[in-house]
């Protein structure tokens, strides 16, 4: 039934900063945005080994829930230590700090500068599936 990530998309309440610090996260600028003139309220970055997407969008487009509610969504790193301090200095905040859960598992969960939460995770599943 599921197949892959197919979009990770957090919200912000300030596109243009939101978009210079995951541009700074993945190391690029992202590859769509919309509307092409004007403001943005919708960018697209590809990233990671299988070229996963994550967006933006403009926190006006949220969907609304009658309370707090979702999913986080952990991405693999190969250091976590060193992938929670970066992000920690580009201003991110600590939400669960890094714990290790088993032989080579660790997660972390960070809450970005715009509320969105993102998992960290070490899996020495993912990291046998995608070694060089």
């Amino acid at each position: 039934m599921f197949r892959g990530l197919a979009n990770l998309n957090l919200v912000s309440d300030d596109m243009d900063a939101a978009i210079d610090w995951y541009s700074t996260v993945l190391g690029s600028p992202p590859y769509f945005t919309r509307p092409e003139q004007g403001p943005p309220q919708y960018a697209e970055w590809r990233f990671g080994d299988d070229e996963d997407e994550l967006a933006l969008m403009d926190a006006a487009f949220r969907p609304v829930q009658p309370a707090p509610g979702g999913a986080v969504v952990s991405m693999h790193v190969d250091d976590i230590h060193d992938s929670v301090d970066r992000l920690l200095e580009l201003g991110a905040t600590t939400f669960e700090p890094v714990t290790q859960r088993g032989e080579g598992w660790w997660s972390a969960t960070i809450a970005d500068p715009f509320g969105n939460l993102i998992g960290l995770i070490h899996s020495p599943h993912w990291a046998g599936k995608h070694a060089p």
